[in-house]
């Protein structure tokens, strides 16, 4: 999750870079607009880009810790199994 939040901090950061370099470029109000609106679309695009890998790497991540604890539970309850035959086996 923190890596989302950097990658997140970065872009926003870039995205404020590239709005103020255009807003101070002299060019005229209309070709501002429209360069703050490719880029604005552009940024939208790479934060999507981000969260949804961001999103994937979790759900990873969850399916890794799913597929361990059942492993885990498994081994308990084959464990368990062994030791109740130990033990119905020494007490018959």
């Amino acid at each position: 999750m923190k890596e989302g939040k950097i990658v997140l901090g970065v872009l926003a950061g870039l995205a404020a870079g590239a709005v103020l370099g255009i807003l101070l470029a002299p060019d005229k109000g209309s070709n501002t607009r429209k360069k703050i609106t490719g880029k604005g679309s552009k940024y939208m695009d790479d934060i999507k880009e981000k969260l949804n890998d961001v999103y994937h790497s979790i759900l990873d991540k969850s399916d890794s810790l799913v597929d361990n604890g059942e492993e885990m539970v498994n081994k308990a309850k084959s464990k368990t199994e062994d030791f109740r035959k130990t033990v119905h086996n020494a007490t018959s």
